[in-house]
């Protein structure tokens, strides 16, 4: 029988890349997105629409949707970027930071949450973050929302670790390099399908001894 993994925010970038890889890997993907594309249609893959994982309406109908089926691995993808210099903090900027931190720090714990009655013991769920979360790898300061965000995503995804771990469930923070995307404006060093190859040997090498580590896609292990 297929595995199955859920991948959310899918249908661009960084997500349509793990879904292509994981297909090609054997298993049987679950893209969850707000909008499909033309890229993610073309996989021939089960494709969920109107998930906004900021929104825990949006994310009960999705357990809803997939009550009494299996999720494998999880990969809480969907993020969203805007980069905030300390003299740009104004009305706009906050509210791009407070978006942010919906998206990008809740958005995972909240859908973790919904689907975690899909999940048991073996599964795995992965949350897509950045070394820009890192606080002792900040030397470039700037940046404050993003990392903000992703910083409190670290926090969760810790937390999740030891708070999921009596339920044999095992969580990786999962950092995916540089990768030429919309979100870098295509300035990255890798590309996607290179990080998502990465990602995934991350996940299949997880399990509930290294639950909650911090980790770079190409195996280094994050510093806090």
């Amino acid at each position: 029988m297929k595995q199955i993994a859920l991948v959310t925010g899918s249908n661009r970038g960084i997500g349509l890349a793990l879904c292509q890889q994981l297909q090609k890997k054997g298993f049987q993907v679950l893209a969850a997105c707000r909008q499909s594309s033309n890229a993610l249609e073309a996989l021939n893959i089960e494709v969920i629409e109107n998930v906004e994982v900021s929104d825990q309406k949006s994310l009960v109908k999705l357990a809803n949707n997939l009550s009494g089926r299996q999720i494998d691995w999880l990969i809480n993808n969907a993020g969203i970027a805007d980069g905030i210099a300390m003299d740009e903090l104004d009305e706009k900027s906050i509210a791009s930071c407070k978006r942010m931190f919906e998206v990008n720090s809740l958005g995972p714990l909240l859908t973790t949450q919904a689907l975690v009655n899909n999940m048991g013991k073996g599964s795995k769920v992965g949350i897509i973050t950045s070394r820009m979360g890192s606080i002792a790898d900040n030397d470039s300061g700037g940046s404050y929302g993003y990392r903000m965000s992703k910083a409190a995503v670290n926090a969760a995804g810790k937390s999740l670790a030891i708070d999921l771990k009596p339920l044999g469930i095992a969580v990786a923070i999962l950092h995916p390099g540089w990768v030429k995307t919309d979100m870098t404006g295509y300035g990255g060093l890798i590309d996607a399908s290179e990080s998502a190859l990465g990602l995934i040997a991350r996940m299949q090498g997880l399990n509930l001894e290294n639950t909650g580590d911090f980790w770079h896609m190409n195996g280094d292990q994050l510093p806090w």
